[in-house]
């Protein structure tokens, strides 16, 4: 219980953290308001050459940009990041034009050309700027630093509207990029690379530069890149050309990581149809942003998920972006669902099909918690209010867009769920197609495949409640059995709290002999049932959606989905707004072994060691759930490295050996424990390391695996684990 000054400084942190979150969504709601204007201009060709300062922090850039009017107008609307102050922009025959950033939304510039431009005609603009790039401040996408510039490297991400764009995400366009970089870095990205050249001249403090060519002939989102200590690792597998870029020393598994690439561009090639050109670019992103992103042909995975045998799902999401993300785009902003929740999806099928169906529900459960986090930002169908690559995108978005996809894979069936996904891309690859049409397109495949006689489901319904509207159902049951001549009959009612709530619903009865299962339909607040069967009922024996197919909520979710929130803000070392959401989930479910440990990891790197010592002694009192049974191992390990720094070494030691009783070897802790046993754990550099968010176990010498995409690890700076000399 909390009380006092604590408690008040809490809610303030609280209501701090809520402020913060509103701000950012009403920024992206503003941004979307504009950006859903009509388009007058659409970018065909864009010809860019920009020079990185490493020093400086700085890029300068001239970009000449081809156009085509969408409608008649005098008025070019173009998107470029915030800290890039255009200092000139020139039309037709190099006349110069007046131009202004738009006051109230500083994203967009605003060109007034000299003429009005007919409908479908063209006109070509230069564009000279240059501003610094090194944090997130005024970032187009707010609380990420889409674009960066440093003495050891640089990324420049599309969404960082780091040279003017027009329509984005959805606008396609061929382009020549020519990036002026320091002789020590290396360039990896968008299109077809030339040989760098080496530019004449030298700095006093950079050295030599080299010029490095990239030609994008395919219209697509092309302006990806990623520059320093690179090392190049051409790969081959399965007959798929796979480029890795990454850190000298990182460099061993890139084998691993293109064999990774080619299994899951292979797997949806089968599903969907191939791409056109089924040749990728992996590259390394440094820390500091975003944990993974795609552009055409293009898979970036950073430094904290580099290890191919944990990351095979996120290179899957990866992989699947090239499908829906690259060929085919959303219309607009609110659309993304169509991109970026399929994407996300194909994760849980890239899993079942090569790892079992085990595998793949797994999957669903963490989309499940994820979903929950921040449901109620936004619908599905309105993502344009939410700041892309946010949590509460990422929940709205890609959690729960993936959970919706895995909904109507059941309503329709395997089959006509994945010829519809099929028929889908077949359609609309290199367009842009809007959430409309993937409904239009799977009510059809459902009408056809359905048998006769028999009422296909109703999509229409499907798409309107869960598109459109916020709300996750949480059923409870009340019932009766009785018995018959012929058996027994189960009689009761199936609640739940949204009144426009209609869906079919499973349940399974578990009885003395074989379970049986009988769909419900549910409308409403309330719904009733009576099933008869042959065996006797078991006592609790009566479950709703026995196999999960429904995005549902439950106590034991709420909690899951607080404790994720948590995690969230750990990594970003709000350990003490943290702390917060691991109360709240305690506060759900009380005794929650997980909760426990990560408040007890939040009070350790916080230097509050007895606090740390109470809540890892709390999370041992409770029974885990199986897959989080790894937490037992690593309380032991961390009450030992407290003693250790508290000059406590027997009680340190004893703590190291009840974690090797435990043999629980998930992330390494039987290594961890048997190191420490041997010298003490003392304090000292910063090794980061991620304490397992999942409860996939690894080899003995693994490094603690990280969680599939989409679960964050709780990244820090741990002290050096190195033993005492």
């Amino acid at each position: 219980m909390e009380r006092g000054p604590m408690a008040r400084s809490r809610g303030i942190a609280r209501n701090t953290a809520l402020s913060a979150l509103i701000f950012l969504s009403a920024a992206a709601a503003s941004i979307h308001a504009q950006a859903t204007r009509p388009v007058n201009f659409l970018a065909t060709h864009y010809d860019v050459s920009a020079t990185l300062d490493a020093i400086g922090q700085s890029l300068s850039a001239t970009a000449k940009i081809d156009l085509t009017a969408t409608e008649a107008s005098s008025n070019v609307r173009v998107e470029l990041h915030p800290n890039l102050v255009v200092k000139e922009v020139k039309g037709p025959e190099g006349k110069p034009l007046t131009f202004e950033r738009d006051n109230q939304y500083p994203l967009f510039v605003n060109v007034q050309l000299l003429t009005p431009v007919a409908t479908n005609g063209h006109v070509t603009l230069s564009f000279t700027y240059s501003g610094l790039l090194f944090n997130e401040e005024n970032s187009p996408v707010p609380g990420v630093r889409a674009a960066s510039i440093t003495k050891d490297g640089a990324y420049l991400l599309l969404p960082a509207r780091w040279f003017p764009l027009t329509n984005y995400p959805s606008n396609r366009y061929t382009a020549t990029f020519r990036l002026n970089v320091p002789e020590t870095f290396a360039v990896a990205g968008s299109g077809k690379a030339a040989a760098p050249a080496p530019v004449p001249g030298k700095n006093a403090v950079e050295g030599g530069r080299l010029l490095y060519t990239f030609e994008c002939n395919r219209p697509a989102q092309h302006g990806t890149f990623v520059a320093g200590n690179l090392q190049l690792n051409p790969r081959q597998a399965e007959g798929i050309s796979v480029n890795v870029y990454a850190l000298h020393n990182q460099s061993a598994n890139a084998q691993e990581f293109a064999a990774d690439v080619a299994r899951a561009a292979v797997a949806f090639s089968d599903m969907f149809g191939p791409i056109p050109n089924p040749a990728f670019t992996l590259i390394q992103l440094p820390e500091g942003t975003l944990r993974e992103f795609a552009a055409p042909g293009v898979l970036l995975l950073s430094q904290r998920m580099w290890d191919p045998k944990a990351s095979d799902r996120a290179i899957a999401h990866l992989v699947a972006s090239q499908w829906w993300g690259v060929q085919v785009a959303p219309a607009t902003p609110n659309d993304v669902w169509i991109s970026d929740g399929l994407a996300r999806y194909c994760e849980a099928l890239y899993a079942e099909q090569t790892n079992g169906k085990e595998a793949g529900l797994r999957a669903i459960d963490e989309f499940a918690v994820g979903a929950l986090m921040y449901e109620d930002a936004a619908p599905v169908g309105q993502a344009g209010r939410l700041a892309p690559y946010s949590p509460d995108y990422r929940s709205v978005v890609e959690n729960k867009g993936a959970m919706l996809f895995h909904m109507l894979r059941a309503m329709m069936g395997d089959v006509a769920f994945k010829a519809a996904l099929h028929d889908f891309y077949f359609q609309f690859a290199e367009k842009t197609a809007r959430i409309e049409d993937f409904e239009n397109l799977a009510d059809k495949r459902v009408q056809a495949s359905a048998k006769a006689n028999q009422d296909p489901p109703n999509l229409r319904s499907f798409f309107a409640q869960w598109l459109n509207s916020t709300g996750i159902p949480e059923f409870t049951l009340e019932y009766v059995v009785y018995r018959t001549p012929k058996g027994f009959r189960v009689v009761g009612k199936i609640k739940q709290p949204l009144d426009t709530f209609h869906m079919p619903v499973d349940l399974r009865i578990d009885t003395e002999g074989n379970p049986e299962i009988k769909t419900i339909d549910v409308s409403g607040l309330e719904s009733q049932f009576s099933i008869d069967v042959f065996g006797r009922p078991k006592p609790l024996g009566i479950k709703v959606d026995p196999n999960n197919v429904i995005l549902k909520s439950s106590t034991a979710l709420r909690a899951r989905a607080a404790i994720a929130r948590g995690e969230d803000l750990a990594e970003q070392g709000k350990f003490y707004d943290a702390v917060a959401q691991y109360q709240r989930a305690l506060s759900i479910q009380p005794g929650r072994p997980l909760a426990n440990f990560r408040m007890g990891e939040a009070f350790f790197y916080q230097k509050n060691y007895q606090a740390a010592a109470n809540a890892f002694r709390e999370c041992l009192q409770n029974v885990p759930e199986p897959s989080e049974k790894w937490t037992e191992a690593w309380s032991h390990i961390y009450l030992g490295e407290i003693f250790d720094l508290l000059g406590q070494r027997e009680r340190a030691v004893n703590e190291y050996s009840k974690a090797k009783q435990t043999n629980d070897n998930t992330g390494g802790a039987q290594a961890r424990a048997e190191q420490l046993i041997k010298k003490p754990y003392s304090e000292g550099g910063g090794e980061l390391v991620a304490t397992p968010a999942t409860a996939e176990p690894a080899k003995p010498g693994n490094a603690p695996p990280a969680p599939a995409s989409g679960e964050k690890p709780v990244l820090k700076k741990r002290p050096d684990p190195s033993p005492q000399q």
